[in-house]
């Protein structure tokens, strides 16, 4: 049985628009003004916590009511201590 660590951030501001929710974890991708964002912040975090960890990232966004990005961590080393048990 896996156990896993689970993170919810959520905002009450405007979601992220339908439009835009496939491209939100490219590299590179913002919709803040030059220069206020490099767009670098989900293109780094979602392979972090995918690819080393067995991890996720996803999110779930209403427009108009806010978002919220969901990260789930396998606790592998728990489980095989209680497995060596």
């Amino acid at each position: 049985m896996a156990t896993d660590a689970v993170v919810e951030i959520a905002d009450t501001g405007g979601g992220i628009p339908e439009a835009i929710r496939a491209r939100v974890y490219e590299p590179f991708f913002t919709t803040k003004a030059v220069g206020r964002g490099t767009g670098q912040g989900l293109a780094i975090a979602r392979p972090s916590s995918s690819t080393s960890t067995a991890g996720s990232l996803a999110f779930d966004s209403v427009e108009g009511e806010g978002t919220t990005f969901v990260i789930r961590l396998p606790i592998a080393a728990r489980m095989r201590i209680q497995e060596a048990a």
